[in-house]
């Protein structure tokens, strides 16, 4: 398996990923990138495609298929992370900050470690890129059983097996973890 960034070559392997599933495919890994307003009345896909040539994520891609998606970026490129409370910052200074937003991974690619295939690329990019530290907002399931859709920010074991580090819970399900580069 191959972990390549977004980029106009690479784009086709996102279109092609991302039409397996009706709610990737509305979104198209926006949510965060805008407000509820703008997300309903914007073509999503333009709005991720006119960010193309700036850090947005990467794809997991097996023998010439995409099995998965990684949304990862500076922090200040999400403009909702600011506006709640289970993303809230702990530090004033996020400036060289990155977060993992999002994951997507096709139905034929799950429990075949992409999720963290993907996480581990995502910090090796940010490093490459300035990133100090990288931030997720994952979901605790406890140990149990969830539905896919329920984990699209990642689950707490995957990003603690990755190496980060729980700074807080966030209510009952969510944390916020995070891993120095």
């Amino acid at each position: 398996m191959n972990v390549v960034e977004l980029t106009p070559g690479s784009w086709p392997l996102l279109e092609e990923l991302f039409a397996s599933s009706k709610t990737v495919t509305w979104c198209y890994c926006t949510w965060f990138m805008q407000t509820s307003r703008e997300l309903h009345d914007n073509d999503n896909k333009a709005v991720l495609r006119s960010k193309l040539g700036q850090p947005i994520g990467l794809l997991a891609v097996d023998d010439g298929t995409p099995v998965g998606w990684v949304a990862v970026a500076p922090r200040a490129a999400y403009s909702r992370l600011a506006k709640s409370k289970i993303t809230a910052p702990v530090e004033p200074d996020i400036s060289d900050v990155w977060s993992v937003t999002c994951f997507f991974v096709h139905r034929t690619g799950r429990r075949k470690g992409v999720t963290k295939t993907l996480l581990n690329a995502a910090v090796e990019y940010a490093k490459e890129r300035g990133a100090r530290a990288v931030e997720g907002y994952p979901v605790d399931t406890g140990g149990k059983k969830a539905q896919p859709g329920d984990l699209y920010h990642g689950t707490l074991s995957v990003f603690l097996d990755a190496g980060f580090s729980l700074v807080e819970r966030r209510g009952t399900k969510r944390a916020l973890v995070s891993r120095a580069c």
